[in-house]
C-alpha cells in the first residue's frame, strides 16, 4: 500500500465530508466534486470565504461576496472591474494582463460552495452529457474537459491523477 501525501491526506480528512453531502444533494460524484476543489484551490490553501472554484459574485451586492484580488488576461485594455490596479501587455501570450480586485462569492461552509458549483453543471446546458454520468468520478471527468469547463489540454488528465490521490487518502 503506498503512503497518501500528507497535503491530501490532511484535504480529504477536512473537506471530503462536505463533498458527499454535495453528492447526497446533487448525485455528483463526491471524488470528483472534491478533485476539482482540490485543482482549483491549491488544496484549499487558496479558497478565501470557502470559495474553492473562484466562482465570481456579479452583482457586489447582495452580502455574500468579497472582494479580491485576481488576474485576468483579456484582448482589450478597456475592460470594467471594480478596482484596476494594472494592465500590461503581455506580448507572449498576446493579451492584456490586468491585475485587478474583483467580487467573488464568499460561502457560510466549504459544502454550500461545493454545492454552488454542481449547481452550475445543471445550470449550462453544455454539460448535460456530464450530468448523465455524474455518479462517475472519471466520466463526468472528461465529459466536463469535453464540454469546454477549462482551457487546458490535459485537465481531464490532472483531474483524474488528483482524482486517484483523494480516493487513496479516502481508504
Amino acid at each position: 500500500m503506498s503512503k497518501v501525501n500528507p497535503t491530501v491526506k490532511t484535504f480529504v480528512d477536512k473537506y471530503y465530508v462536505f463533498a458527499l453531502q454535495t453528492q447526497q444533494k446533487k448525485g455528483i460524484s463526491a471524488v470528483a466534486i472534491l478533485t476539482q476543489a482540490a485543482c482549483e484551490s491549491a488544496w484549499g490553501k487558496s479558497a478565501p470565504g470557502n470559495n474553492f472554484f473562484g466562482i465570481k459574485d456579479f452583482d457586489g451586492v447582495n452580502g455574500n461576496e468579497q472582494l479580491l484580488t485576481t488576474t485576468e488576461y483579456l484582448a482589450t485594455n478597456k475592460a470594467k472591474f471594480p478596482q484596476v490596479i494594472s494592465i500590461v501587455w503581455d506580448a507572449a501570450k498576446k493579451l492584456y494582463k490586468y491585475t485587478v480586485k474583483d467580487y467573488f462569492r464568499a460561502y457560510k461552509t466549504p459544502e454550500e460552495c461545493f454545492t454552488d458549483h454542481a449547481d452550475f453543471f445543471f445550470r449550462n446546458k453544455r454539460y448535460a452529457k456530464a450530468l448523465l454520468v455524474k455518479s462517475d468520478t472519471d466520466q463526468f471527468i472528461d465529459a466536463i474537459a469535453a464540454a469546454g469547463y477549462a482551457t487546458d489540454p490535459n485537465y481531464a488528465k490532472t483531474l483524474k491523477t488528483v482524482a486517484r490521490m483523494i480516493e487513496a487518502a479516502t481508504h
